[in-house]
């Protein structure tokens, strides 16, 4: 494979974490084994990427740290963030402009954020641009506010308006154009920039696992069949979905010594602690609260199923996380689980109605609970899958490939490289 010049915008960049900073971090980590690769980034990622770089030597990586001038005053809460954001893409458009100009990249890149409503202004450099995977296209099914809160109703409001004035944006719009791939985290996403003028845009989910990830995960024992365990590990937010989840585990028809082992905090834990009261499983739901990485996967060792309702996840990590201990996933069929997610590998559930998705969740836990056979079979089937498509070096390796024919089809179009 030949070696190209790359530059690379990862607004979020950190090691050892998951979520945006780890889809930044770890795709230029494994992309600098096949190209050279420029990073533009924050300033306050500095520290933790000269702290890895000092324990690892990461060939191929050349990191460009851009901020805005006395950004840390006013960088705070959530408008603070996309406003430094946005002139954060001015400000690296800026510096990636110079830096063409005296290094000569081939083909640029933005990682993250992974957000299809913000724009980024590397497409005006005179080379090949691929923006994404970006995602946030997903939202709650309308049929499903009604068991939101009058807090959750708000966010869910809030969050359209701002991705549909995105989506009005001139330079969101440009960014389109300028394209010349768009890979969308979900096939919502991929819709929603369609519509906007889109043309050449794949599905591809931005989630993945690092080897030494996937074979810790893969040491999972499948753990003695009574009592069978069901886990969701999650933000207690209401669009997690995990009501319907606790209703799912009231209505199946479960031994009745199961379990359902809920991970994480919120806001939604107290109405959470309240449903299963009313629904007289409390005494076999619980609530472990926020658990350090290492506890949570103590605890998905001890479980059989994956729970995972979420109504709009872009991503859906903890889905791969399952997957590659051999845990089979029920999920709703929304949003990045549905990507991830195969019938081989686990249920996908239908969600036109909260009562039809609650009965349709209730009998996949039930089928699983009745069938070890099926369990363990998922299970294989979602290690070789997560292993296959969504291992950081396979996905690193598989982009370089897809710069690599950019190019050559460039350079066969008759257009020179500035």
């Amino acid at each position: 494979m030949k070696s190209f010049n790359i530059l690379v915008s990862a607004y979020a960049c950190r090691p050892n974490m998951g979520s945006e900073p780890g889809v930044g971090w770890n795709t230029v980590r494994q992309l600098g084994k096949y190209h050279k690769v420029w990073v533009l980034t924050r300033e306050d990622n500095r520290s933790f990427i000269e702290a890895e770089l000092t324990n690892s030597q990461i060939p191929g990586l050349e990191f460009v740290y851009v901020d805005l001038p006395g950004s840390q005053l006013w960088k705070n809460g959530l408008g603070g963030v996309h406003l430094h954001y946005y002139l954060w893409q001015i400000k690296a458009y800026l510096v990636a402009r110079k830096l063409h100009s005296e290094i000569g990249f081939d083909v640029a890149h933005h990682v993250t954020y992974v957000r299809y409503s913000s724009a980024t202004f590397l497409p005006l450099l005179p080379i090949p641009f691929i923006w994404g995977p970006v995602g946030g296209g997903e939202s709650a099914p309308k049929a499903f506010w009604k068991d939101f809160s009058f807090r959750g109703k708000v966010y869910e409001i809030v969050r359209s308006v701002a991705h549909r004035i995105g989506e009005r944006d001139p330079f969101v719009n440009l960014t389109i154009k300028n394209s010349t791939l768009i890979r969308a985290t979900t096939e919502d996403t991929a819709q929603r920039l369609r519509q906007m003028g889109a043309i050449n845009v794949q599905v591809f989910s931005e989630s993945g696992l690092s080897e030494a990830e996937i074979l810790q995960l893969a040491r999972r024992a499948i753990p003695n069949s009574s009592p069978i365990r069901f886990i969701s590990m999650a933000r207690l937010l209401h669009w997690k979905g995990l009501h319907l989840g606790v209703q799912a585990f009231a209505q199946a028809d479960l031994p009745d010594d199961a379990e359902y082992w809920i991970l994480g905090d919120g806001p939604e834990r107290e109405r959470l602690q309240i449903l299963a009261e009313k629904l007289g499983v409390a005494n076999r739901v619980k609530f472990w609260g926020r658990l350090s990485r290492d506890e949570t996967l103590c605890k998905l060792r001890e479980c059989h199923i994956l729970l995972h309702p979420s109504l709009h996840d872009s991503g859906g990590w903890v889905c791969l996380e399952a997957m590659a201990a051999g845990c089979p996933v029920i999920c709703l069929d929304l949003g990045g689980p549905a990507v991830q997610v195969t019938e081989e590998t686990g249920f996908k559930i239908q969600a036109h109605t909260p009562e039809q998705a609650v009965r349709d969740l209730a009998e996949a836990m039930a089928c699983l609970a009745q069938d070890s056979e099926l369990q363990v079979s998922m299970g294989h089937a979602g290690e070789k899958r997560v292993a296959q498509f969504f291992n950081w070096d396979m996905k690193a390796k598989s982009l370089a490939q897809l710069y690599e024919e950019i190019i050559g089809d460039r350079k066969c179009s008759g257009k020179v490289l500035a």
